[in-house]
């Protein structure tokens, strides 16, 4: 497993070897990253082609702000989702930090719990929002208001399922790592 900011290394973290759990978890992540980037290299050309049509053939292509503001959703929750994984996501740990190690290692699960159970609610919100919206096309690309939701399902979900490794790795790992 990768050292993070809140795991203490191992003297011997160099002979470690990730388990077979964590290298699917850390590919997927790094698949997250990677749709991303793509997704944002897109964003970035669409709205070179936007600049473009509008200035230079006098003809503005309708297509990019709904397909901008799809990709957003995109990027936005990919990204979270490995921020979770990663442990790069928005949290504030001078406090935690300052903490003896057992306040340190509860407020760790709790911090997790929160992510859990709000990852939890994120997918079952953006699963109604699915299914409501299938009937109903984005205008201007057509594509379904369902695809606006979908990302809130994923990232919910890999969400959910980070932090629940997170909290079981750290519930069995040894006292003394």
């Amino acid at each position: 497993m990768s050292a993070y900011s809140d795991q203490v290394p191992d003297a011997d973290a160099d002979t470690v070897t990730p388990s077979t759990l964590d290298q699917l978890l850390d590919g997927i992540a790094h698949a997250c990253i990677i749709v991303s980037g793509i997704l944002l290299v897109f964003l970035i050309a669409s709205f070179g082609w936007l600049v473009f049509g509008r200035y230079v053939l006098n003809d503005t292509p309708t297509w990019v702000e709904q397909s901008s503001l799809l990709i957003v959703v995109y990027v936005t929750c990919l990204g979270a989702a490995a921020g979770v994984r990663n442990k790069s996501h928005l949290s504030i740990e001078f406090v935690r930090e300052g903490m003896p190690a057992i306040p340190r290692a509860l407020m760790r699960q709790v911090a997790d719990l929160f992510v859990v159970l709000f990852g939890a609610f994120m997918a079952w919100q953006g699963g109604i929002m699915v299914l409501d919206n299938i009937g109903r096309p984005i205008p201007m690309i057509g594509l379904s208001e369902s695809w606006r939701a979908l990302p809130l399902v994923i990232c919910g979900g890999l969400m959910v399922l980070f932090a629940l490794v997170n909290i079981v790795q750290r519930l069995v790992a040894r006292p003394g790592r």
